[in-house]
C-alpha cells in the first residue's frame, strides 16, 4: 500500500500496467483535453471520455497484468471498473496530474439477474477508483458506469468536478438503495493484480476463480455476454 504524498514519482511514472508512456495513450490524452491546460478541466474531461467512451462490462479477464494495462483497455473499449481506472490513472500520469488507484469493496443493491447469479453475490470485491492530486489535495473519481447504462438503471450518472470526491450515490432515482461502500483497501500506485484476484478468490471461492479463468481463456476474444441487455436486479 502507497503511503506517501504526492510527491511520490510513482504517481507520475509509468509502469507496465498503467502505461502512461504508451503512444496511444499519450495521443488519447492530447485529444482529450485539446487545448486546455487548468488541472482540473483537464481530469473532468479525462474522467468524462473514460466513463463514457469505455463501456463498463463485468465480464472481461481479470487475473493477468495485460488484462488491466492501460493501452490495452483503450483498443479494448469495454471492461469493468479495474481496467477503467488503471486506463484514466494513466491518462493523469500523461496529463501531467499526479494520479493513483484507489480501492473499496461495494454491496450493489442494483445490478443485473445475470451477473448476481454468475458472482453468487451482490458484494463487489476491490471495486475500482482513481485518486488525482489537484489543487492542494487527492480527490476521488469513479469512472465504472457509462451514461447509458446509468440511465437504464435509474442512477444519475456519476459527475466529477476535479475537487469534490466523486463516489457511488447511496440511493437511485426512485429512492431506493444503489451502493453501499463497506471497506476500503487503500491507494497504490499501480494496479495490485495479485492482491485482486486473492480477494476474490477469498470471497467468491477458489474453485469459483478458477472457473472464470478458465472460461475466459476457452473464449478468449470473444465477448462472454452483453452486459447492456441483461435483466435489472434490485436487491
Amino acid at each position: 500500500m502507497e503511503t506517501m504524498d504526492h510527491e511520490n514519482p510513482n504517481y507520475l511514472t509509468p509502469t507496465e500496467i498503467i502505461d502512461s508512456n504508451h503512444p496511444k495513450i499519450q495521443e488519447y490524452a492530447t485529444q482529450t483535453i485539446g487545448g486546455c491546460s487548468d488541472p482540473v478541466e483537464r481530469a473532468v474531461l479525462l474522467y468524462l471520455a473514460v466513463r463514457d467512451g469505455i463501456r463498463y462490462d463485468p465480464y472481461t479477464p481479470f487475473h493477468l497484468p495485460e488484462h488491466y494495462r492501460a493501452s490495452a483497455v483503450l483498443d479494448r473499449g469495454r471492461s469493468f471498473c479495474v481496467p477503467k481506472v488503471s486506463l484514466l490513472c494513466a491518462l493523469g500520469r500523461a496529463c501531467d496530474i499526479p494520479s493513483r488507484v484507489g480501492f473499496a469493496t461495494v454491496k450493489n443493491h442494483l445490478a443485473t439477474r445475470q451477473l448476481i447469479d454468475f458472482l453468487g453475490s451482490n458484494v463487489f470485491v476491490y471495486h475500482g477508483f482513481v485518486e488525482f492530486y489537484l489543487e492542494g489535495k487527492w480527490v476521488k473519481a469513479t469512472p465504472a458506469f457509462n451514461r447509458e447504462l446509468c440511465e437504464r438503471h435509474q442512477v444519475e450518472p456519476l459527475e466529477f468536478n476535479g475537487r469534490e470526491d466523486s463516489l457511488f450515490h447511496s440511493f437511485n432515482r426512485e429512492n431506493k438503495k444503489y451502493m453501499e461502500y463497506v471497506e476500503y483497501h487503500g491507494t497504490y500506485a499501480d494496479i495490485p493484480v495479485d492482491a485482486i484476484v486473492a480477494a476474490w478468490k477469498k470471497k467468491y471461492g477458489e474453485d469459483q476463480v478458477e472457473e472464470w479463468i478458465e472460461m475466459f481463456a476457452q473464449r478468449e476474444g470473444t465477448q462472454f455476454a452483453d452486459f447492456d441487455k441483461e435483466d435489472v436486479w434490485e436487491g
